[in-house]
């Protein structure tokens, strides 16, 4: 809508809420005007913005996202910020496969009760039986599965992309894709330059929004994280732990870190003496890589490696509590930028424990873990079983790392992400509807 047409809608809806009787009439022949003029997804949209106006409902919103069925901090990300909203608008999550409140509650702890789900299969995906739902799988022979969601954004006020799925085509009067990283280049169905705002969830993300779409991102929120605790009331372990999905291709490098723990037990048996490596991560239940994974630990003789599987979050929670190291190589010899961790969501969430991180040194985890002050950064197994030893061997260092992890880590937490969602929905809202 052009800064004319939209001066003139709202002058429409002033007069209509000062006097219906007697602009009824002008009402409806904008209303047809708008629909052979251009289409009648623009005259609906039209009505649906004057309803809000006019006091009659509240806002629509819609969330969706292709992996609502898995375990993971994108999802988090998307979920939290529909929790934060829901007193605000009228939320439905849309998902395309099976997915319950009960399972947000015991997956992310967050109550959306007050949330619509609305369960939009594809029948691209279904035929296939195909668990993940990869826009990667669709080229320009194949006609556009994610078109049913396209069409389903045009009954909404707003609508919230959070997937990273470009193919969608938004047809709401406000449309925000949520961008955690931008993983394919324009080619097929590429939709990311039709939405309204284009939010990213780091700088590293935002620098590759930048290269890789040629689009400037408007509006930075870092991911929420609240798995802050009174940690007083819990002894350290010799836990280290680590959580990440487990992807089918190996991204979160897994493998790598089991085998520098056992050349860690191998090498420095003293220094491994008593520690436990724990991996926590969500998966589906088709998954070779987390079967490679199994073999790898049953051939341990120390049997100090154990797997959880899309465990609950107050088990989650409790492993925060009583561990010390947490490692993270997600980015380790890669060279593709999306394959390097977007942010980091778990190393926050083990930060705000005390715990302290060893990650890999890139992309997102470099905004979070200041090398040396609150933990390390590495590029390479040799050196994550370096820095583990030194912290093993030094328990004031230990000490002091973690207590100023816990403090880096409050930059990332709930109460910050609520503050900028609410602002920068808050001025969505004003300029929506400023009568």
């Amino acid at each position: 809508m052009s800064i004319q047409d939209n001066e003139r809608f709202l002058n429409i809806i002033k007069n209509l809420k000062l006097s219906p009787r007697n602009t009824i009439s002008e009402f409806s022949e904008e209303i047809n005007n708008i629909s052979l003029e251009h289409g009648i997804q623009a005259a609906y949209n039209y009505l649906l913005r004057a309803e809000v106006i006019l006091n009659i409902r509240k806002p629509l919103l819609a969330i969706y996202d292709h992996a609502f069925q898995f375990i993971g901090g994108a999802q988090k990300y998307g979920l939290t910020l529909t929790s934060v909203l829901q007193n605000q608008f009228d939320i439905t999550i849309i998902s395309n496969k099976e997915v319950s409140h009960r399972d947000f509650f015991s997956w992310y702890n967050l109550d959306l009760s007050k949330c619509k789900i609305k369960v939009i299969k594809l029948p691209y995906f279904e035929e296939r039986n195909t668990p993940h739902l990869d826009p990667a799988f669709i080229s320009k022979e194949v006609e556009n599965p994610f078109h049913l969601i396209s069409k389903e954004s045009g009954n909404y006020d707003i609508f919230v992309n959070n997937s990273m799925n470009e193919m969608v085509y938004p047809l709401s009067n406000i449309s925000i894709l949520v961008c955690h990283f931008p993983e394919r280049r324009p080619k097929s169905y590429f939709y990311a330059d039709q939405y309204t705002y284009v939010v990213y969830n780091s700088r590293y993300t935002a620098e590759w929004i930048k290269k890789k779409w040629k689009l400037s991102p408007h509006q930075h929120i870092y991911p929420p994280v609240d798995m802050e605790t009174d940690n007083s009331k819990f002894l350290k372990k010799k836990n280290i732990l680590s959580v990440a999905r487990f992807e089918v291709e190996g991204t979160k490098r897994q493998q790598e870190m089991i085998e520098a723990f056992l050349n860690l037990n191998q090498k420095y048996p003293e220094i491994a003496k008593g520690w436990k490596f724990i991996l926590v991560g969500g998966s589906n239940q088709k998954n070779p890589y987390l079967s490679k994974l199994k073999d790898t630990i049953n051939k341990n003789p120390n049997k100090n490696i154990e797997l959880k599987i899309n465990i609950p979050n107050k088990e989650l929670k409790s492993l925060y509590q009583e561990s010390t190291l947490f490692w993270h190589l997600c980015g380790l010899t890669h060279d593709d930028p999306a394959e390097i961790e977007h942010f980091g969501m778990t190393i926050v969430e083990a930060m705000q424990n005390k715990m302290v991180p060893i990650v890999y040194d890139g992309g997102g985890p470099r905004e979070i873990v200041d090398n040396g002050v609150n933990g390390f950064r590495v590029q390479s197994k040799a050196e994550l079983i370096k820095c583990s030893i030194r912290l093993i061997r030094d328990q004031k260092l230990i000490q002091k790392l973690s207590e100023d992890a816990q403090k880096k880590a409050q930059t990332f937490s709930r109460i910050k992400f609520e503050e900028r969602v609410n602002s920068f929905f808050n001025k969505l809202l004003k300029t929506y509807n400023p009568l």
